[in-house]
C-alpha cells in the first residue's frame, strides 16, 4: 500500500469514529443528513476520506444513503432492533462460553464489581448509566473470547443497538433488577466450571429476556406471536 493511501485509510477511519460517535451520542439524529463536504470542512481532511467512511457506516446499518438525497443516518426501527438483539444473544452467548475457560479470578471479581455498581444505580435509576455498565459486564465476560471475527460482530450489534436505542431500560426499568440477578447467575456457572453449553444458553436467555420485555411493553400484540428464542 502507497504512502498516500494509508495516509487516506487512516482519515477514513478517523471520520468513522468521529461520525459514530455523534450518532452514538445523538448529536446526530435519526435522519439527520451527513453533507460530506460540511464534514470534511470539520475534520480539515479532503471528502475522500469521508466518503469511505460513510459507506462502512451503511455497511452496518447506521447510515443510509439515497440517491438524489444523500446520507443521512438511519430511521429507528423496531424491527431492526429486534433483529440486533436476537443476533446479539447469539452471538454474546457463544462468545461467553468461548471465553469462560479462560476468565481469571480477577476477571470475575471485575464482572462482580461491575453488577454492584449496577445494583447501586437501581435506587436512583439512571437508564445511560446502567446500559454503560451493563456493557461493561458483558464485555469483561466475553473479551478473552479467542475468535477475534466473534468479538467484531459483538462489537457491531452493540454499536448498531447504541443507535437503535439509548437504553432499553428506559422503557422497562423493572427489567433491570432482573438483569442483575442474571448477571451473578452467569458468573455463577463460569465459576463453577459449568458445561460451556449451560453457560452459553444463560447468556442467551439473559439477552432473549431484555427483548422480550421491551416487546411485551412496546408491542404486547406482536410479542404474543414471538416464537421461543
Amino acid at each position: 500500500m502507497t504512502d498516500t493511501a494509508q495516509t487516506t485509510r487512516s482519515k477514513s477511519q478517523q471520520a468513522y469514529h468521529w461520525i459514530k460517535e455523534r450518532i452514538a451520542d445523538q448529536v446526530f439524529t435519526p435522519g439527520y443528513r451527513l453533507v460530506l463536504g460540511t464534514i470534511a470542512s470539520d475534520l480539515d481532511m479532503s471528502v475522500v476520506p469521508v466518503r469511505e467512511a460513510i459507506r462502512q457506516l451503511e455497511a452496518e446499518g447506521l447510515v443510509t444513503f439515497e440517491r438524489n438525497v444523500g446520507a443521512r443516518v438511519s430511521m429507528v426501527d423496531d424491527t431492526q432492533y429486534r433483529f440486533s438483539m436476537q443476533s446479539l444473544s447469539i452471538l454474546e452467548g457463544a462468545a461467553t462460553a468461548l471465553a469462560a475457560r479462560r476468565l481469571t479470578a480477577d476477571d470475575l471479581r471485575d464482572a462482580r464489581r461491575i453488577n454492584e455498581l449496577m445494583i447501586e444505580t437501581l435506587a436512583h435509576f439512571d437508564p445511560r448509566a446502567f446500559t454503560r455498565l451493563n456493557q461493561e459486564f458483558h464485555a469483561t465476560l466475553f473479551a478473552r473470547c479467542p475468535n477475534p471475527r466473534m468479538l467484531e460482530l459483538v462489537e457491531a450489534e452493540w454499536a448498531r443497538l447504541g443507535h437503535l436505542r439509548d437504553s432499553t431500560f428506559s422503557f422497562v426499568p423493572g427489567r433491570a433488577e432482573e438483569s442483575v440477578h442474571e448477571h451473578e447467575n452467569i458468573v455463577r456457572l463460569i465459576e463453577r466450571g459449568a458445561p460451556l453449553g449451560e453457560i452459553e444458553k444463560a447468556a442467551r436467555r439473559h439477552r432473549s429476556a431484555t427483548l422480550d420485555a421491551y416487546m411485551i411493553h412496546e408491542h404486547p400484540d406482536e410479542a404474543l406471536g414471538l416464537p421461543a428464542f
